[in-house]
């Protein structure tokens, strides 16, 4: 049995999608979410044993974009397969979905099956279906190069802005490796201080750990 979370800020879009399922033995809608926010918070919830294995992501959301949850989520649940479903097919979307992390690409306006096979594809094979118009698009993609950095660094900014500028300097003591007495001498606060931000950066990134805090930076290039 395939887990599978929804992840859509309308729900006639999350009906559809749940309609679509129905009926197969092989799958089961364990959770819905309208935003990403609410999916962060909805699956900190949730038993390991009822975690989504699969979880299909709208990209055009309130509060939180599918693109920055699924940066988010990634480093938390990394065994957690990330197919976005959505109406854009522009290369930015493409490219910014990819690089945070997304397992598939498909369109709203693909075919049921292709949404069946995606998801088996993604679980059983550890597979990265797409639409053909998106596997189209990210072969021309690979064939003439990267975007530019300035595209590369939309994402980067988008996520680090979530953090005020105090935050964003203890980050990067953080990622440096400096302990809290350290960093609280570099910056003439408490340590107390210290761990009061280091609580609200786990909490604006949805993550529970230096390691965590780490990772994510690694990844977006904070350090």
């Amino acid at each position: 049995m395939i887990q599978i979370g929804i992840v859509d800020d309308k729900s006639l879009n999350r009906n559809m999608i749940r309609q679509n399922l129905y009926g197969l033995n092989e799958i089961d809608v364990v959770m819905e979410a309208v935003n990403g926010l609410d999916f962060l918070e909805k699956i900190k919830t949730l038993p390991t044993n009822l975690l989504p294995q699969v979880v299909l992501m709208d990209l055009d959301m309130p509060i939180l974009n599918g693109i920055d949850t699924i940066a988010i989520a990634t480093v938390k649940f990394p065994n957690i397969k990330f197919i976005v479903v959505t109406v854009f097919d522009d290369d930015d979307k493409i490219f910014e979905a990819i690089k945070a992390g997304a397992s598939g690409y498909l369109l709203k306006d693909d075919a049921p099956d292709m949404l069946v096979d995606a998801i088996q594809n993604a679980y059983h094979l550890n597979g990265a279906p797409m639409s053909p118009a998106i596997a189209r698009k990210t072969l021309l993609w690979l064939k003439h190069g990267p975007k530019p950095a300035s595209t590369q660094n939309e994402q980067q900014d988008s996520m680090l802005n979530l953090l005020s500028e105090r935050e964003q300097e203890i980050l990067k003591y953080l990622v440096e490796g400096q302990d809290y007495k350290k960093i609280a001498s570099n910056l003439f606060i408490s340590p107390q201080t210290v761990r009061t931000h280091i609580s609200r950066i786990y909490e604006k990134l949805h993550i529970n750990s230096k390691a965590q805090a780490i990772q994510l930076a690694h990844k977006f290039k904070w350090n």
